[in-house]
């Protein structure tokens, strides 16, 4: 076996059973990795979900930081909507029905502006507005609401005049011309102690691992698989070449050679 192992042709396929295999690991470290960041975020979920609301000063002493670990936090907002700088965040969708979801800015009592996604609003049949105007409480009031990051631009996506495609907080915040907050924005729990009756508000979100895990293991036999192959081969060589009959050695006798040279002669 180690004599067919230096042979060119058997080097080249132990050298395409390496490369298979160095791809192959490096799909299941991939796929390891997306597990962590499930779990991760199902940790975040499950710790900051249910506990009590934090003033907004407190969870973001700097308005433009944000810690990831902060996901789903519930902060206290006091202060009130500023309704005219509104917008409708386009192609949301909720229970298979596309709608826009209720982008507020809140101007809290220290002057900063939070924004708020105050919910969901159904979209009206054939139209790129909402069926019924959201009807966002004016005047002083209390707000809680669950800390998500900022979503950032979506390349090549647009939107009409009064609506956006993305809660893109600094691109919000240039528009208001006021101190906000462009870490993370908040999906509404409860206005002056209520849900509110104009949109849907934002539902638990169901979080799991996914298939990662099994996808990994699958990765690292495939991974496996090649040598496998290349070990089969090369049995299965061995086998051919042991199978062949060996040539029998006829010794001749002194006659027979003194004739060959006779008949040379």
């Amino acid at each position: 076996m180690l004599r067919l192992l230096r042979q060119p042709r058997w080097l080249g396929y132990l050298a395409l059973a390496t490369a298979f295999a160095i791809a192959c690991s490096a799909f299941g470290v991939w796929q390891w990795n997306r597990r962590e960041e499930a779990l991760a975020a199902i940790e975040r979920l499950e710790s900051n979900y249910d506990r009590q609301p934090v003033p907004v000063a407190d969870a973001l002493p700097q308005p433009g930081a944000f810690d990831p670990d902060q996901q789903w936090t519930p902060v206290l907002l006091e202060g009130e909507y500023l309704t005219e700088e509104q917008l409708l965040l386009r192609g949301r969708w909720r229970g298979g029905q596309v709608g826009f979801d209720v982008i507020a800015p809140f101007r809290t009592a220290d002057g900063t502006v939070f924004v708020v996604d105050r919910g969901w609003i159904d979209q009206a049949e054939g139209a790129e507005e909402p069926v019924t105007a959201p009807a966002t409480p004016e005047g002083p009031t209390t707000v809680v609401a669950r800390l998500r990051p900022n979503e950032g631009d979506i390349a090549g996506r647009g939107a009409p005049e009064g609506q956006i495609a993305s809660v893109n907080l600094p691109a919000i915040a240039e528009g208001l011309g006021a101190p906000t907050y462009t870490g993370a924005y908040g999906l509404l729990v409860s206005e002056a102690g209520a849900a509110p009756g104009d949109v849907a508000i934002a539902a638990r979100p169901v979080l799991d691992e996914g298939p990662h895990l099994s996808y990994t293991l699958q990765w690292f036999v495939f991974a496996l698989g090649g040598y496998a192959a290349v070990a089969w081969g090369l049995r299965e060589e061995l086998r051919g070449g042991a199978a062949m009959p060996r040539p029998e050695r006829v010794r001749r006798s002194d006659a027979d050679v003194e004739d060959d040279i006779l008949d040379r002669g």
